[in-house]
């Protein structure tokens, strides 16, 4: 692990322009600029897929609601996105297969619509290429595995439909695996554990975003590759069970992996989760209005809570939460693992966004915020792009070693 020196860490950029998100003319503001559009910026889990499926959107047009298309990706400067296939716990058996395969199925109609602007990347030298033409690489994942239906069959079909990573868990316990949501902090299993060792050989990246914390350390003790977390924070600055621990981001470091800081106020923000708790039967009545109202229309649910939470903000029954927060996060994180084990996994149309970061074209505001706090370009190369690219590729050179130890 490496570590630089971050200088003024106080200095969170000020004054950012709305425009474009980046301040005024000086020089550091110019330097971020530069930096931004010239190095290749990863967002390693988006939840676009969902209004994708549900909602038929043109990702070519610039939408009025919404997170990610290709004009507000090219002007936040991305050139890879990972697009989640999000099965909601309560799917499961042969529904939550489908409703995965769907959700691919609609990212790959998006690329095929769109091939001046989007292509499809499986490993790491084709994001680079995809990169360099110009385009913007589309990367797949499933974001729960009980999407696979315990079958480690259906996890092989993903994977030659392109997927690179997938999530082990979503918001309950599996038959193999346990969710930092479920009960008792559930181990992983013997199939879990051959789960683990098949993704290993189909070159798949294990994200232990969303497992509990015993299913964390047990993926740790047996996977052969670098394993991620795509988009949680620290544990030390917002106390919410999807967040890791220094310990836990120490342990995934040490083992090559990366912490993807994500977006969604609700672990950026301690003061957020203790106001929530304050609430939380408003929250429940409420959140059982909306999906009775959007009648399992899951982007429209989420585009429904996020007007809520805005709405209880404005009353004052919510805390602004400003996008210099993801920095903070990243910055603490960066002091525990290191520049190399640290990145952005937004969460983009999948959770509430903190003030200044609604959508993918405020990124730049992220590298001059970095710049500011002293971070060198080699830092913010990596924390931006080349880190998700050294673990992609530690992914394949696996893969590789273990089809030669069959042969």
């Amino acid at each position: 692990m490496q570590s630089t020196p971050l200088g003024n860490r106080d200095g969170v950029a000020a004054n950012v322009s709305p425009a474009d998100g980046i301040s005024p003319n000086d020089a550091t503001a110019r330097r971020a600029r530069n930096l931004h559009f010239d190095f290749l910026v990863i967002d390693t889990h988006v939840d676009t897929a969902q209004r994708c499926f549900f909602e038929q959107v043109d990702l070519g047009v610039r939408a009025a609601d919404g997170c990610v298309d290709v004009p507000r990706l090219r002007e936040g400067g991305v050139g890879a996105l990972f697009c989640a296939a999000w099965v909601p716990a309560n799917i499961i058996g042969p529904p939550a297969v489908k409703r995965a395969l769907d959700l691919l199925d609609a990212v790959r109609e998006q690329v095929r619509r769109h091939p001046a602007d989007l292509a499809l990347a499986a490993t790491a030298d084709e994001i680079r290429r995809i990169h360099t033409s110009g385009k913007i690489a589309t990367v797949l994942c499933v974001e729960g595995g009980h999407a696979i239906d315990n079958d480690l069959g259906v996890l092989r079909t993903f994977a030659g439909l392109g997927v690179r990573y997938m999530t082990l868990t979503h918001t309950a316990d599996l038959d193999w695996a346990g969710s930092c949501a479920g009960a008792g902090n559930k181990a992983l299993s013997g199939f879990g554990r051959e789960v683990i060792a098949e993704m290993n050989r189909l070159g798949m990246v294990v994200d232990l975003s969303h497992v509990s914390d015993r299913t964390f350390h047990d993926v740790l003790s047996v996977t052969r590759a670098p394993a991620i977390a795509s988009h949680s924070c620290c544990r030390a600055l917002c106390d919410s069970p999807r967040n890791l621990t220094d310990a836990m981001i120490r342990e995934l470091a040490a083992q090559g992996g990366l912490l993807q800081i994500t977006f969604h106020t609700g672990f950026l923000s301690q003061e957020q989760v203790a106001a929530q708790k304050q609430c939380a039967s408003e929250f429940d009545l409420r959140d059982k209005e909306i999906h009775e109202k959007c009648a399992g229309n899951v982007a429209r649910i989420l585009a429904e809570e996020q007007r809520w939470r805005d709405a209880m903000v404005r009353a004052g029954k919510l805390p602004h939460v400003s996008w210099e927060k993801v920095v903070e996060h990243i910055d603490y994180a960066v002091q525990i693992a290191g520049c190399d084990h640290v990145g952005i996994g937004s969460d983009f149309d999948g959770a509430c966004m903190p003030e200044g970061m609604e959508d993918a074209s405020k990124l730049p505001r992220i590298t001059e915020a970095l710049a500011r706090r002293g971070y060198t370009d080699r830092d913010i190369r990596r924390i931006l792009g080349e880190n998700v690219l050294r673990v992609l590729s530690d992914a394949e050179r696996v893969a590789a070693e273990m089809a030669r130890a069959v042969v």
